[in-house]
């Protein structure tokens, strides 16, 4: 599965404005909310920070990537973020989380939404590929550069 068959320009958030750790899931759920649903972007809050509670998902290098299984939707749902100031969101290396990838599964998922997350580790790990999305000048400039990674993996 690509990420890019799931991730529009619609659901990249180019300049996060919040400042911490709730207002950054906030506003990345924000864009992901479907009129067609009956899945308010309260519930997928919710499952974020439950997730949270668990244990971090910011997993280090700048990177967080917070997820969760849903009731009410029936496929993937995933969103980005990017913070130039960064972000405190507990992350394991203790440093500021700057580039966000939000990924929602339906309830009964199984192993589909780990391979996303898996891929989305993957791109996330190489230390240019994070370089570009934080020079990157635009949303467009973002979904390309993930769209050409997406393609290469």
């Amino acid at each position: 599965m690509n990420l890019t068959d799931l991730l529009t320009e619609q659901h990249i958030i180019s300049h996060l404005t919040c400042r911490d750790k709730e207002s950054v899931l906030r506003e990345l759920v924000s864009v992901l909310v479907d009129p067609k649903t009956n899945v308010t972007e309260e519930v997928m809050f919710n499952v974020l920070t439950e997730r949270e509670r668990l244990g971090s998902t910011g997993i280090g290098n700048g990177v967080a990537i917070p997820h969760g299984k849903v009731k009410g939707i029936d496929r993937l749902l995933v969103s980005f973020g990017r913070s130039a100031q960064g972000v405190d969101f507990d992350s394991l290396d203790g440093k500021p989380a700057n580039l966000f990838f939000v990924l929602l599964a339906p309830e009964n998922s199984t192993g589909v939404h780990l391979k996303l997350l898996a891929k989305i580790s993957k791109m996330l790990k190489e230390k240019e590929f994070r370089t570009g999305l934080m020079r990157a000048s635009s949303g467009e400039d973002i979904f390309k550069l993930i769209k050409n990674r997406d393609r290469e993996l």
